[in-house]
């Protein structure tokens, strides 16, 4: 960081990145913003400048300062960090520093000592405070260090399954043997071993992803479990619309033996609910008219199956939303990307990092995954270009991830 950049970060304010402190704060207070800060996407903690942005300068030299930052990011935080420092004078007197925090750490979730505890903090806004036990498990989750895909559903079972589903994935899908229907234990036990279902110390289970794919009413027991897909006549959103229908049930298709579906599943039932409502593009070349579909399939189907498969599952309540506007068709799906998933990453085709390994795994089955995590640079960002000559938008917020496919009225 230059000195002006000092300066313009100093003017623009503390924000979810940017953390203002004063040298002479305790351990406590240093080590809660770093871990809190860390459990985001990193930022930077600028010691000697009030909270207003007067800055007030360290009392500490260089060496000093830096010592002290370091022994606490050792011993007030777990797992321990390096952060970097530096520093920089910005008068004849005042030196501030510089503790940069990356946003690739590992150790999710980071833990602040807070008296002989050790806490989990996280950052909204410009605050930093105790994290909930969903986000802290929403930490976990995002740190592979917990599967919220293969959790037990609580009141569920294997009667909360679609057996004539899960029979026809193993003989048609992946054309291999299957108990007898009557065979309850065997089933019980292939299950088990899929992860469909989970033994408890009590009682089997339906796994999360087992009532994604396979629930006979998977909104029952997981409200998160479906899309809200709405069509508007406008650009934004209105109460005035042209349709929308809540679609709910199972993620997996029924397949005749032909693989032909008899029975669609969620993912589908969106797609062909977006190829209704997208509307067409029309053109005259040649002295002839021409028509085409205002997006290609190829994308749409991508970015949905790319929301159903890496949406966080923990953010309980929150549908996936798919918006069809007159200019473009929105599909926001809740939850950040996974530890070390980024937009430029997906954009290169180099992404092989999962939040929900069996839903990709199962999906991929299916045919509705590729085998070289290629569908966004193929499918989305290659298919637009060549539809309309548009690049998609493919944006992180706070806390959702945002793909958006732009409509084009002229021809390519």
């Amino acid at each position: 960081m230059t000195k002006t950049e000092l300066l313009e970060t100093i003017v623009n304010g503390e924000n979810s990145r940017v953390e203002f402190k004063r040298e002479c704060v305790r351990p406590e207070s240093l080590a809660k913003e770093i871990s809190a800060l860390l459990n985001l996407k990193g930022g930077v903690i600028l010691l000697g400048v009030e909270d207003d942005g007067n800055i007030r300068g360290m009392s500490r030299n260089r060496k000093r300062a830096e010592e002290w930052v370091m022994n606490i990011a050792q011993q007030h935080i777990q797992p321990a960090v390096i952060p970097v420092f530096t520093s920089i004078i910005v008068d004849s007197d005042n030196l501030v520093g510089i503790v940069e925090l990356h946003a690739d750490s590992p150790g999710k979730p980071y833990k602040a000592r807070r008296g002989s505890a050790w806490v989990t903090y996280v950052r909204v806004g410009s605050t930093s405070r105790d994290a909930t036990r969903e986000e802290e498990g929403r930490l976990y989750q995002s740190a592979r260090l917990i599967r919220y895909e293969i959790k037990p559903v609580p009141d569920t079972g294997m009667r909360s399954l679609d057996m004539d589903r899960i029979e026809n994935y193993f003989r048609v899908t992946l054309n291999r043997s299957a108990p007898s229907r009557t065979d309850t234990d065997s089933w019980q036990e292939l299950l088990l071993n899929s992860d469909l279902l989970v033994r408890t110390e009590r009682e089997v289970y339906a796994s999360v992803a087992g009532l994604l794919l396979f629930g006979q009413n998977p909104n029952r027991r997981l409200p998160q479990a479906g899309i809200t897909a709405v069509a508007f006549p406008g650009v934004e959103k209105d109460y005035n619309t042209m349709d929308e229908e809540r679609i709910r049930g199972p993620l997996a298709p029924l397949l005749s033996e032909h693989r032909s579906p008899v029975d669609l599943g969620v993912i589908d039932r969106t797609v062909d609910f977006a190829k209704r409502n997208m509307g067409s593009i029309a053109w005259i070349e040649g002295g002839r008219r021409h028509r085409k579909k205002a997006f290609p399939l190829d994308a749409v189907r991508e970015a949905i199956v790319n929301a159903v498969t890496h949406r966080d599952y923990a953010w309980e309540g929150t549908d996936i939303e798919v918006s069809v506007y007159a200019d473009r068709l929105e599909i926001i799906s809740p939850g950040r990307l996974p530890n070390g998933v980024t937009v430029k990453k997906m954009k290169e085709g180099i992404v092989r990092v999962a939040r929900n390994e069996l839903l990709k795994e199962i999906l991929r089955d299916y045919r509705y995954i590729e085998h070289f995590g290629m569908g966004v640079r193929n499918r989305i960002i290659r298919s637009m270009r060549d539809h309309n000559g548009t690049d998609p938008d493919l944006v992180e917020e706070e806390d959702r991830f945002k793909v958006c496919l732009w409509k084009h009225r002229l021809p390519p």
